[in-house]
Formats: C-alpha cells, structure tokens, sequence
C-alpha cells in the first residue's frame, strides 16, 4: 500500500499542472478545517443561548454532519438564530463537499488508477529480454494483415504508436503497443532495436526515412524495411538506413503481372524457392482438359502438379484432380522439367490476344512495364491521362461496355485491374465477367477484406498490397524458407517431427489429411524435388511444403495425431 501511494505522490508532484492541483487541494482543505473549527466555536455558543450545552466534540459532530447534509437529527436547533446558522453550514458543506471530494477522488485515486493502466497497456519501453521481436511505425489497413501472420506465427511485435488513446484502443484489439515517436531514436532504443529481428516503417516516405535515420543511430545493424510509394524514394531511405526498400506499386504491378497465364499454355514462374521453380499453366484448350491427374500422367515430364487455381480457389491436388477449361495448373520442377512441359503443350492455346490494363497509376504503370518485359501486347486505359500519352492508351471510363470495346474486350485474353478504389473494382469485375465470361480478370485489393468480395465478383485472381507486404516481411523473416506466392498459397519448410519421422508421404497422405503438397524434401544437406510416394520421412529432415491459409497449422496437427486419426 505504501508502495502504491509513493508512486501516486511521485506521479502527482511530477508535473507542473500536478503540482498546481496538489497547491489547490491543500488551499481547499486548509479551508474546511479552519470553517470546521469556526463552525463548532459558533455552534457552542448559539446552544448555550438555547439553554443546551454540548462539548466542542460535540460541535465537530454536528458540524461534519450538518456540512455533509446527512442530518441525522440528534441534535438541533430551536430557536431562529440556530437554524439560520444551520442554513448556512448546510450550503458551505454542499460547496465544499461537491468541490473538494470529487476533485480529491479524481486527482489521488482515479487519475494516478488511469496512469498506471495506460502505462501497462501501452509501455513507453520494452522489456530487456525482449528478442527477435518486429517493430512496426504505426498500424493500419496496410500492416494488418501483417501483424495478424505475425501473431499466428508466434513472432512477437510491437507497434508504436504516439497517442495513449490510440494506443489503448489497438490493446483492445489485442495488438501489442509502445508509445513513442516513429521519428525519436529514443523510441527504438526503449523498444530494443538491437535485439529486433526486424523494423519495417509503413508511413509516407518522407516520415519514412525519418524513422529509418533514426532506428540506424540507435542501431546500425538493424534490418530495417522501408516501404516507399515513389521510385525516387528508395534510394532516400537507403542513405536514411534502410536495409530493404519495398517499392509497393512496383511489386503489385509485377505480382498482377504475374498471375496473367491467359491466352497460351506455356509456364509462366511466379516464384522461386532454392533450385525449385513454381509456375502455372492454363489449361483451356489444351488435351488436358477433361481428365484427371492420373489420366494426364504428367510426371512423366518430370513436373509436379501441386494445386490448382479455379476462379481464384486454390485446391491442392491429387491424382482424381479433375481438370477443367477454367482450370490453372500449379506446377513445381526445375528449369529443364518447366521447358519438357512448354515444348509438349507449346503448340495448344496460343496466344494471339493482348492483355487490358485499367488504371494508369504507379500499380497500372508497374504492371504495364512487367508485361512489356515479357514481351505481352497491352492497352491502357485511363479516365484522365498524363500527357503525353502513350499509344497503347485509350482514354475513358472503363465502366463504359463502349470503352471496353475500344480497347478491344472481344479480342483480349486477360484484363487487369488496377484502380485504387476496391469498390470500383469489383463493379468493374462483374461488369467485364458480364461481358467476357471466358476472360482471365485480375483485380488489386487495397483493403484486405475485399479480397473475397472480388473473388465472388468472378475475379480470377486478387493481388492485395496488404497481402504483398505480408508476404515480403515474412520471406525476410523467415530466411527465405518460406514464400508466399499469392493469396492463399503459400510455400514454406516444415522440420519433420513426431509422427511423420519414419513413415512414408504416401502412409501420411498429407494432400488429403493437410491440405497440403510436398514439393521437395532436405535431408543430409541435399534437396530432392518431386519425391515419390514411397519415400520415407527421416528425423532431422525438412519438408518444402506448398498449401493454402492454415496448411502449416494443419501440418503441425498431424504431426501429433497418428497415422489413425485425423488432422482434425
């Protein structure tokens, strides 16, 4: 209790206004003494004229009782001259008793009580075993879904955040908060930078930087990842600190880029991960469709097919895989296995169309520059165009059939959609499978949360910033052994344990029981890709494993449950 009450008298006489409080406090009950003492010398003397005498104990009684106005009557006035000065006691105690307690009560119990809460919910200062924790400039629809991996994957974080009711308000979501400013380098030393495994600044570029000069005079050595939406930016943030500058528009635009497979049967790479190459095919078109897997036998091309994409659902799959016009192989194989698989479906499907951005931005522009590296014709089409325009851009609404039409809708293979807006774009997606129920469509998500939206709208594949981050930060954090393709697919290493060690991939049926591909797998310091399903899971070796939202969880479930129970 002592304890307590030193801390409140600590935090009361630490601040000016504090101070200032505690003078007024002292002023008020100075005050009720003095008018207590007058009160009860007054109170004697007016009995005594009514013939009763009491002691000057009895005077503080009554007074106290009377100021309170809890008037418990055993003693009272007779006469004129005593009730009046009861009147008068009565409405000085209501004055001071309505002033004087609740100011007592909020100054020394509740506000020292709030102080000491916030101080828990969101400490200015981390603590010192704090270790391989990410720190994040602030939180927003940006870095949500970020924080929500990082929660799930058990790596700790703290957002700084520098308003207190800000700061109470994400605890309440049950994120965790240190108050500070982005920009102070104290703030990075009480959040333990040198211990962090990670500092990413998701702020405007300008602050950016400023958060980056100031997590690098704390520490030098820190990994700090800036993201920027200017191309001129990044090299702002690298003299500032940063040790990995994410250009957000670039990715985007190279990740809507990718997903385009409409139009020809060739591989087109989405991702990398060692040795192993992950690309995916369309299937329209070609002999593949119509049957299953098993039927298709390809792996006697040396690929593996791993999942496949139908109307932006990815599916693991297996050899009862179906395979329909509207299906997109997942395939994983080495170069030489991918170029197999081009020479025997090359001459199928091939393209002959362009493909349609809509959106001009840093994303439309990024994606544009993707395509012309690939050698893919490509239209533009924005409302309000730069000048000078390129040729490849129309300009109108997009909305517009008429201005689709113009762009050449009938002839294109794909269409992507750029705009920042996620509410126009999913207007523009059912717009465009309104019209082209046979065309790949590609939409950027700014929110999270539209992603399924989008997907209900026909989208066949939603690129969100949100999810581009996460899987950025996560690859960095997991040492590359993990890579996150698109949305809901995911690469990653599992280390063998429990009930996989000593059974064979066709015994544990991880597709069916997990949700999940095996790609390759490490043992002895070796990868060996596409394994058959008689090869046997030894301790110590490591999985590179391709699944959905949740196929880790799922893993680590049946890595406990048996080969007679279920992954649950």
């Amino acid at each position: 209790m002592l304890k307590i009450l030193s801390a409140q008298i600590l935090t009361l006489t630490s601040r000016r206004r504090d101070r200032r409080n505690v003078a007024i406090l002292s002023q008020f009950i100075v005050i009720l003494v003095v008018l207590v003492l007058v009160y009860s010398g007054i109170f004697q003397a007016l009995m005594h004229l009514e013939g009763q005498e009491h002691t000057f104990i009895d005077g503080v009684y009554w007074t106290l009782v009377t100021m309170s106005t809890l008037g418990f009557g055993d003693i009272t006035f007779r006469e004129t001259p005593g009730r009046v000065f009861s009147i008068v006691v009565i409405l000085t105690g209501t004055i001071f008793m309505l002033t004087l307690l609740p100011f007592a009560f909020i100054q020394f119990f509740y506000s020292p009580w709030m102080e000491s809460r916030r101080a828990a919910i969101a400490p200015r200062a981390l603590p010192p075993e704090t270790r391989d924790h990410v720190i994040l400039t602030n939180y927003g629809a940006l870095n949500s879904s970020l924080v929500r991996r990082l929660v799930r994957a058990g790596t700790p974080h703290a957002v700084i955040v520098p308003d207190i009711d800000e700061a109470i308000r994400l605890h309440d979501q049950g994120i965790s908060v240190m108050l500070g400013e982005p920009d102070n380098p104290e703030t990075y030393r009480a959040a333990r930078a040198d211990q962090a495994g990670l500092i990413i600044a998701t702020l405007e570029d300008a602050q950016n930087a400023a958060a980056a000069l100031a997590a690098h005079s704390v520490c030098g050595s820190a990994r700090i990842v800036t993201v920027t939406t200017r191309s001129h930016a990044e090299k702002v943030c690298q003299a500032a600190g940063s040790t990995h500058v994410l250009q957000l528009a670039r990715h985007t635009g190279v990740s809507l880029a990718n997903r385009i497979v409409g139009g020809d049967a060739m591989t087109h790479v989405i991702g990398s991960l060692d040795a192993l190459l992950i690309a995916e095919a369309n299937a329209l078109r070609t002999p593949l469709v119509g049957k299953t897997l098993r039927e298709n036998r390809l792996n006697e091309l040396g690929v593996m097919v791993v999942g496949v994409w139908d109307r932006g659902v990815f599916q693991p799959a297996g050899p009862d895989t179906m395979i329909t016009s509207s299906t997109i192989l997942v395939l994983a194989g080495t170069r030489e296995q991918l170029d197999r698989y081009d020479e025997e479906f090359s001459i199928y499907n091939v393209s002959s169309g362009h493909v349609i951005i809509i959106g001009a931005g840093r994303v439309g522009a990024a994606t544009a520059r993707a395509l012309e590296t690939r050698g893919v014709e490509f239209r533009i089409i924005e409302r309000i165009p730069k000048s000078p325009a390129p040729s490849t851009l129309i300009e109108g609404d997009a909305s517009d059939p008429e201005v689709l039409a113009e762009a050449g809708l009938a002839a294109a293979h794909a269409v992507v959609i750029t705009t920042h807006d996620d509410t126009i774009n999913i207007y523009l997606t059912i717009l465009i499978r309104h019209l082209r129920p046979d065309i790949q469509i590609i939409s950027r998500s700014s929110l999270e949360r539209s992603v399924e939206a989008l997907h209900r709208a026909g989208a066949d594949f939603v690129v969100s910033t949100a999810s581009v981050l996460a899987g950025f930060v996560m690859n960095l954090l997991r040492d590359a052994s993990m890579l996150m393709l698109a949305e809901g697919m995911t690469i990653f290493r599992f280390k063998v344990h429990g009930d996989l060690e000593g059974h064979t991939l066709a015994q544990l049926d991880l597709r069916r029981r997990a949700g999940c591909s095996v790609l390759a797998v490490y043992a002895d310091g070796q990868m060996h890709p596409n394994p058959s399903a008689s090869h046997v899971l030894t301790p110590g070796s490591e999985l590179l494993v391709i699944g959905g939202t949740g196929a880790e969880e799922r893993l680590e479930a049946v890595s406990h449950a048996g080969l007679g129970h279920s992954a649950g």
